[in-house]
């Protein structure tokens, strides 16, 4: 964990409620699967906000308008943030396979395109799916194709690419290998469906948001596991649903 100050280059919207904010600073042992914790003047709480991107001192984060912090987030504009980096146990990327498939729901998705990136750089071959409620609240699928990944997009009405969920753009793929990040329904049902191995980043309410205060942890086969330390990405192995 490292404290980091941190200025905003860009804060605009994705979608009415999804927001995109690039920010300008130390972004040395950020990785893929990790989150920071944002200091917001007036409130008392750090807010977790899952890593998107980082590459030479720009890191980019995504983040949707959900209560009183991420609203404050959004109308923010040149302001200097306090910032701890280096946050959770992130993706492992050596375990991928050949042909690794990703799959994000809603503000699950990104922490997956700096993961696609990576495992793109190393040569494999990435198919991303991204799921959605309806087609207004699509967001990065051209960035991931621009990456060079497979993308196929679900919405649960039917409004854009395939009708359905997650799993059931699952079902005609093959794949070594699954990365998967979104609310905890989806992850249970692509454990279910999926046919090999794989990492699920879960979502937590969090305290301290670096292990002290012990509020997120959770059940494993290996023992209780602190999402915000431990995790927030876990092995399909010792996940107890």
């Amino acid at each position: 964990m490292k404290q980091s100050f941190f200025k905003i280059k860009e804060n605009k919207a994705l979608t009415s409620s999804v927001y995109k904010m690039t920010l300008e600073g130390d972004t040395d042992g950020i990785s893929c699967g990790q989150f920071v914790n944002i200091l917001i003047s007036g409130l008392y709480l750090r807010r977790p906000i899952s890593v998107c991107d980082c590459e030479n001192g720009v890191l980019t984060l995504l983040y949707k308008v959900v209560g009183k912090g991420t609203e404050k987030m959004s109308r923010m504009s040149e302001e200097t943030l306090d910032v701890l980096t280096g946050l959770g146990n992130g993706y492992d990327v050596s375990k991928a396979g050949d042909a690794p498939l990703l799959l994000g729901g809603g503000v699950g998705v990104p922490p997956l395109y700096m993961l696609a990136k990576k495992l793109i750089e190393e040569g494999k071959k990435v198919s991303v799916i991204l799921g959605f409620n309806t087609k207004d609240e699509i967001f990065y699928e051209d960035e991931f194709k621009a990456l060079g990944a497979d993308v196929y997009v679900t919405t649960a009405d039917g409004s854009y690419g395939i009708k359905g969920f997650v799993t059931d753009a699952m079902k005609n793929l093959e794949y070594s290998y699954t990365y998967c990040c979104g609310p905890e329904p989806m992850l249970k049902a692509v454990y279910n469906a999926s046919e090999t191995s794989g990492q699920y980043s879960f979502e937590e309410r969090m305290g301290c948001g670096f292990g002290a205060c012990m509020g997120c942890s959770c059940k494993t086969k290996y023992g209780n596991k602190r999402i915000c330390k431990d995790g927030p990405v876990l092995e399909k192995e010792e996940i107890i649903w």
